[in-house]
């Protein structure tokens, strides 16, 4: 009877919700959520989902990926480029995605000042020569504020069906809790920083004894970039081929502000227009209330000439005319929150929407259109 309970555990235990991979790129995800780097590397990104999930972290700017099959990598990348949607609607941040061809047993500048590298799945893949430039490579010459690694908990491997030696037959080996945190403990010394360990993918209760079945190490590093770590040689030649790179549009480039900001001033104009269109149509069907309309308009039109920014005034029409003050578009927050100033409004559609003589004003020609 216990021997079935068991079985029926171990079988249970096999099938994680959500799957595993999934638990460990949300475990990356809290992490960024948690201390915002604007800056991550994806070290042994594969077919590149961790870094997809990461691009819609708001506060990443820079994100790469490396990993030694650029075959891997090509066949996903496309799903990193920018969509016409992000092109419609540019973000207020930046952000540009890079994948190098290369092992991480080599330094490249390209990988330097980073402030998270994640390391998901990577190290059992390293052959021992790999695995033995590995802590220099990533924690001596990388340096990251933060580094994630996670590698399977072999002492799971029982509860898994059909493993018999490793998890995967590319695996060059599989620790135990002990041998992943004796590495990690002695790695972390070496190179000033502090190691926590967890993991995802709980066992049957019980059992906890056996661990987590994905063992994960999160690693602070203890001291600035330029403090009391040891410093290693910087080199300046290029070792990685760079096979992707991506870079989304932003409000921050004056291009993309520019056409939001245009696009956003046309938009406010042509409602009020058609809404004071209306408007006036009503009083030219009532000759009594045009006759009070007409005042207000024929004052407004001297006044026009006078005021260049006055925020009390009011969009009207004259003849076949219709202006919109600029000072009332630039009160609607997200032309405010778009250009900062009104100075800057001006400046950016300068050229491209059509003005009052005085530049006071959006003006459209009710004939033409």
């Amino acid at each position: 009877m216990e021997k079935n309970f068991q079985e029926e555990e171990f079988a249970r235990v096999t099938k994680f919700t959500p799957p595993l991979y999934k638990q460990r790129y949300q475990f990356v995800k809290d992490l960024v959520e948690k201390y915002k780097p604007k800056k991550v590397a994806d070290l042994g990104c594969a077919d590149c989902r961790l870094l997809w999930m990461l691009k819609f972290c708001s506060c990443i700017e820079v994100l790469a990926g490396l990993d030694i099959s650029a075959r891997v990598m090509k066949e996903k990348m496309h799903m990193l480029s920018p969509l016409p949607f992000d092109y419609l609607q540019p973000s207020e941040r930046s952000l540009t995605v890079t994948l190098h061809h290369g092992s991480v047993a080599h330094k490249d500048p390209c990988m330097l000042g980073f402030d998270l590298v994640t390391c998901i799945e990577l190290i059992e893949h390293l052959e021992e020569s790999e695995l033995k430039k590995f802590p220099e490579v990533v924690f001596g010459f990388m340096a990251p504020s933060i580094v994630v690694i996670s590698t399977p908990n072999s002492e799971f491997n029982p509860l898994l069906p059909g493993v018999v030696l490793h998890r995967h037959p590319n695996h060059k080996f599989e620790w135990n809790q002990a041998q992943f945190q004796s590495w990690a403990l002695e790695a972390a010394r070496c190179y000033d920083y502090s190691v926590e360990f967890t993991g995802v993918g709980h066992p049957p209760k019980g059992m906890e004894n056996v661990g987590f079945c994905t063992q994960i190490g999160v690693f602070l590093r203890k001291y600035p970039q330029t403090g009391g770590s040891v410093q290693y040689e910087k080199p300046t030649e290029a070792v990685y081929k760079t096979v992707f790179k991506a870079v989304y549009p932003s409000l921050k480039d004056e291009k993309y502000l520019q056409n939001a900001v245009v696009s956003e001033v046309i938009f406010i104009a042509q409602n009020i227009k058609h809404r004071l269109m209306s408007k006036h149509e009503e009083y030219d069907d009532d000759p009594e209330r045009k006759s009070e309309f007409q005042p207000s308009v024929d004052c407004f039109s001297d006044c026009l000439g006078k005021l260049v920014v006055d925020k009390t005034m009011e969009p009207f029409v004259n003849g076949n005319e219709v202006y919109i003050p600029l000072a009332t578009i630039f009160s609607f927050p997200k032309v405010n929150q778009l250009c900062g100033t009104f100075e800057k409004l001006c400046k950016l559609i300068a050229g491209k929407v059509t003005l009052s003589s005085d530049g006071s004003a959006v003006v459209f020609n009710t004939e033409r259109e």
